[in-house]
């Protein structure tokens, strides 16, 4: 396992995260404990999880995620020797996980206490606003429209109520996700301004399929050290190529929810077809192929990879050893100009 030091931090985590949004979902407990069982034993040590997962999200299931994880580090024993890294819910329609949500300090602190009943801990290492309080370009939203913010919550009421946490000990770092360009800048000059806590991460979207962090999120990355914990590397397992010709394998989670239909827009399967033809040229698996060429970006501190068998979860694992050489990657680029951001 490689590892990496999050600048900002004293964080260091393994170049793969594991994604835990189907546990609870398509993933029972004991599917879960083998999946942190193998991933532990493989050198990862940092795990991602929410308050809201499983996905797709629902009242029955909710917490269920991070309850399985935290039994699981009960078990093990081993919340020391892991990066622990939970989020806080926006303002969305969900009232189930609290009425009225937002990201003020009463919803921030409510969250950070049920979360860490579930998980069993003290403290949380990472703790990321899930998305932002505003309406915004996010879940492949473009085109931004301005809206009036009726909420009265500023980002600096999100701040301080990080900051109380941060001083009580519950959360060690706090991160981003789903954020643009301007709300990453913002943060970061409102905790210089006000002597809050600096934002560490930011968990946005990445795959060959949707490249928008590198618009201006990337130069904010290199210059600033809000490094990429990138989700969806794999685009929904799209650019595994298991779901091209209209096939929808059994089980997989695009053939069990139709709401998943982000990656297959026509230049999106295009796209797809494009990278699984490179792949096979070279004697590469698409999907090993796609996960390398994110663990390679320079803005990506850890790849967030997300499976439902052991057998997935191996081979995902595997990337790592991977290098894509200059051939490859030329390649890489060539297609993703010809078919430049199909699925944002």
């Amino acid at each position: 396992m490689k590892y990496h030091k999050i600048p900002h931090s004293s964080l260091e985590v393994s170049k793969i995260c594991l994604g835990t949004m189907t546990f609870g979902e398509q993933n029972n407990e004991q599917d879960a404990h083998s999946q942190l069982d193998l991933a532990f034993e493989r050198g990862i040590n940092f795990i991602d999880t929410a308050e809201m997962y499983p996905v797709p999200p629902n009242r029955e299931t909710q917490g269920l995620t991070e309850t399985f994880i935290g039994n699981w580090l009960k078990n093990k024993g081993v919340r020391d020797k892991v990066v622990l890294a939970t989020k806080v819910a926006g303002p969305r329609n969900l009232p189930y996980i609290r009425p009225e949500m937002a990201l003020d300090r009463r919803n921030i602190h409510d969250a950070v206490e049920a979360s860490l009943n579930r998980l069993q801990t003290d403290y949380i290492d990472l703790y990321q606003l899930h998305w932002p309080q505003r309406e915004t370009n996010c879940f492949g939203q473009l085109n931004y429209q301005y809206q009036e913010d009726h909420s009265g919550v500023t980002l600096t009421d999100s701040l301080d109520a990080l900051a109380e946490l941060v001083r009580a000990g519950k959360i060690r770092y706090i991160g981003l996700s789903n954020e643009t360009p301007w709300g990453v800048m913002s943060f970061l000059r409102l905790a210089e301004k006000h002597d809050l806590p600096r934002v560490v991460t930011i968990q946005n979207p990445y795959n060959l399929l949707n490249r928008s962090f590198e618009v201006g999120l990337s130069e904010i990355s290199h210059h600033e050290g809000v490094e990429l914990l990138a989700y969806s590397p794999l685009a929904f397992g799209t650019l595994s190529g298991k779901y091209l010709n209209g096939a929808r394998p059994q089980g997989a989670r695009c053939s069990l929810f139709e709401r998943f239909s982000r990656y297959f827009k026509p230049q999106g399967i295009a796209a797809t077809e494009a990278y699984v033809q490179l792949a096979h040229e070279h004697g590469l698996d698409p999907a090993q192929m796609a996960l390398a060429f994110v663990n390679q970006r320079p803005f990506v501190a850890s790849n967030i990879i997300g499976a439902t068998t052991l057998e997935q979860l191996n081979a995902n694992i595997d990337s790592l050893d991977i290098e894509l050489n200059t051939e490859v990657m030329e390649a890489l680029q060539e297609i993703g100009i010809q078919y430049s951001n199909p699925c944002p």
